[in-house]
C-alpha cells in the first residue's frame, strides 16, 4: 500500500514538473525577445572597425538667419546712461521676468518680435528690417542707425525664443530653450537625458519648418554619417521624435498577450503544489 502511495506521489511530481516547464519556457522566450544587441544601442559606429581613427572634415556650422516671429533682445550701450535707458525699453521687464522665472520656473521671452515684414521698431529710430540677417549683421545695422543719436554706440543682438522640442524614448521629453545660437542634435539629446535603452537609434525623426513648408528627415545615430547630415545642427522650433525600438514593442505586446496564459499556469501550479502538500 505504501509502495502504491509513493508511486502516485512520484507520478504527481513528474506531472507538476511538466506543468512548471511550460511557464518557464514562456518567461524565457519573452526575455530573449526583449534583449537588445549592443550594435543597436552604440552611437557613431565606424564603417571600418579596423581603421577606427579616421578623421573627417567638420561641416559648415549652422548660422541662424532672423525671420518673422523671432523674438530678439537688442542690448544698446553708450557713454550716456540716460540714452541707454531710452534705447533699452525691455531691460526692466527682463529683470522682472528673470525674478519670476526663479520663483515660478517660467521663462517668458521679452524683447523685440520681428513682424511679418521682417522688421522691429526701436524708439526714435523707427522700423529696421532685420529678417534674413544673422545676429552680427543685425547688430552692425542697428549701430549704423543709432549713430545719429548716440556717441560710439555698441549693440548686442541675441535670440530669445530659440527652442527645440524632444519627444519619445528619451529620459526627459520636453521643450528646451537654447541659450546659444547654435546647437547640435547630440547636445539636445543630452539635455533630454539621453535616449532610453528601448529607443530606436537608427531612425530618429526630425521635423523642421522651412520657407513655409514642413520637412521630415530621418537620422541614424548609430552611424558616423550623422556628423555630415544637414540636420546635425538644429534650427529653432525643430521637433525631435525618438521612436521605440522593436525590442520594447515586441516585449510589451507579447507580455500583454501571454499574461492570461502565465497567470493560468501559475494558478494551476499553486493548486497542484497545494494538493501534493496536503495529500
Amino acid at each position: 500500500m505504501l509502495l502504491v502511495y509513493n508511486q502516485n506521489k512520484t507520478d504527481m511530481a513528474k506531472s507538476t514538473l511538466k506543468h512548471l516547464l511550460f511557464p518557464i519556457l514562456i518567461v524565457f522566450s519573452v526575455f530573449i525577445a526583449s534583449c537588445i544587441s549592443q550594435k543597436k544601442v552604440s552611437y557613431f559606429q565606424p564603417t571600418d572597425k579596423i581603421n577606427d581613427t579616421v578623421s573627417s572634415d567638420v561641416i559648415l556650422k549652422y548660422t541662424h538667419r532672423l525671420r518673422a516671429g523671432d523674438i530678439i533682445n537688442v542690448g544698446v550701450s553708450s557713454i550716456s546712461p540716460e540714452a541707454n535707458t531710452m534705447f533699452n525699453p525691455y531691460s526692466i521687464l527682463q529683470q522682472f521676468s528673470y525674478q519670476n522665472t526663479q520663483a515660478n520656473n517660467l521663462s517668458p521671452a521679452i524683447g523685440y518680435m520681428i513682424d511679418d515684414e521682417g522688421a522691429i521698431s526701436i524708439p526714435m529710430v523707427g522700423k529696421i528690417i532685420v529678417a534674413g540677417l544673422n545676429t552680427k549683421e543685425a547688430s552692425d545695422l542697428i549701430v549704423q542707425k543709432l549713430e545719429k543719436y548716440l556717441i560710439n554706440p555698441t549693440v548686442n543682438v541675441r535670440i530669445l525664443n530659440y527652442s527645440v522640442s524632444v519627444l519619445g524614448e528619451v529620459a526627459r521629453p520636453s521643450v528646451y530653450n537654447i541659450p546659444n545660437e547654435r546647437v547640435t542634435l547630440p547636445e539636445v539629446l543630452s539635455l533630454a537625458g539621453d535616449l532610453t535603452i528601448y529607443a530606436n537609434r537608427n531612425n530618429v525623426l526630425i521635423i523642421r519648418e522651412k520657407n513655409g513648408k514642413r520637412e521630415f528627415a530621418r537620422v541614424d545615430l548609430t552611424k558616423r554619417d550623422v556628423f555630415n547630415s544637414p540636420f546635425y545642427y538644429l534650427q529653432p522650433n525643430d521637433v525631435i521624435y525618438v521612436e521605440p525600438g522593436v525590442g520594447k514593442t515586441t516585449s510589451t505586446d507579447r507580455t500583454v498577450l501571454l499574461a492570461p496564459t502565465i497567470l493560468s499556469g501559475l494558478s494551476l501550479i499553486t493548486v497542484i503544489l497545494t494538493y501534493i502538500k496536503f495529500k
